[in-house]
């Protein structure tokens, strides 16, 4: 297998191309054949960096969950400024309003995919587990320092927080969803968790 940049510009195109594919057309539309012709490409391409067309899905899936990191530690950097409410808002609607959506559909709708992933160490809903464990660290974060009811249960939270997120911007024909929603799903999510009125840390 070829290595070096030739590989990671080759795999950045097909993963860039996928995504496309599957925002345009949806799981079912996302074939080797669509995502190389998207690349610019010819079909083989994708054949000599990855073993078969699953094993290509599931690096992408992994791909994207591994960009998620920076996005799980500015979120936590964040406790203690602003707003709870608010820095949850910002995080699920740049996790959801992102390809995430799409890719969690995709995963549901392959059975050898969801196979290949859990070898690989993934558990849960690929990208919906990893974001729910991101808000799980966030919230601690801001319960140490006070900012979210010392007896709330972020093992619950965390989940309704994803679960009502992706409720919220799956119905893409719906067209896009307005911060004042999300924000809306937020506080009524976090009710009883964190002060009310809710104000900045300004320390």
């Amino acid at each position: 297998m070829p290595t070096g940049v030739t590989l990671r510009d080759a795999r950045e195109q097909l993963f860039d191309a996928a995504e496309r594919v599957l925002l345009r057309d949806g799981p079912s539309g996302l074939t080797s054949r669509a995502v190389t012709t998207e690349a610019g490409c010819a079909k083989g391409v994708l054949h000599r960096h990855f073993a078969d067309f699953e094993a290509f899905l599931a690096e992408l899936v992994l791909d994207r969950i591994a960009r998620m990191e920076s996005r799980s530690a500015a979120l936590c950097a964040s406790a203690g400024t602003g707003t709870v409410a608010g820095n949850l808002t910002r995080a699920l609607s740049e996790l959801f309003g992102s390809v995430a959506v799409a890719v969690v559909g995709l995963v549901i709708s392959r059975d050898g995919l969801r196979a290949r992933l859990r070898r690989a160490g993934s558990t849960g809903v690929p990208l919906l587990a990893e974001a729910t464990a991101q808000l799980a660290r966030y919230l601690a974060a801001e319960r140490e320092r006070g900012r979210v009811a010392a007896d709330a249960d972020l093992d619950t939270l965390a989940p309704t927080l994803i679960g009502a997120a992706h409720l919220l911007f799956a119905d893409r024909d719906g067209g896009p969803v307005a911060p004042e929603a999300v924000h809306r799903v937020v506080t009524t999510v976090l009710a009883g968790a964190v002060p009310v009125p809710e104000r900045p840390d300004r320390t």
